[in-house]
């Protein structure tokens, strides 16, 4: 029996309105709230070769029943948050920490 890649998927709006489509690579939920790690996904191969392959990471957060994603402001609390993820994708992904 085959198990089939289903990866999930997610679009952002930026303040503009233009649309980014992303991969959820992992999920954290801890003290400080829950946060998710995302990896740009791209139709056009050259834009993939050209990507950073940088994580974006986002807080989850709930507003009258409905979720959404906001960037981190704090740096602490990404810094905290950005090193949690990549010591838990490590094993899965080779990340080049600079």
């Amino acid at each position: 029996m085959s198990e089939e890649y289903n990866p999930d998927i997610v679009t952002l709006s930026d303040d503009e309105g233009k649309e980014y489509t992303f991969e959820v690579l992992d999920a954290i939920e801890c003290d400080l709230g829950r946060y998710l790690a995302l990896l740009p996904v791209f139709d056009d191969p050259q834009k993939l070769l050209d990507d950073s392959g940088e994580l974006v990471i986002v807080k989850v957060e709930e507003e009258n029943g409905e979720e959404f994603f906001s960037e981190i402001e704090d740096d602490d609390e990404y810094d905290t948050i950005a090193d949690a993820f990549v010591d838990r994708l490590a094993d899965k992904f080779e990340i080049d920490e600079q």
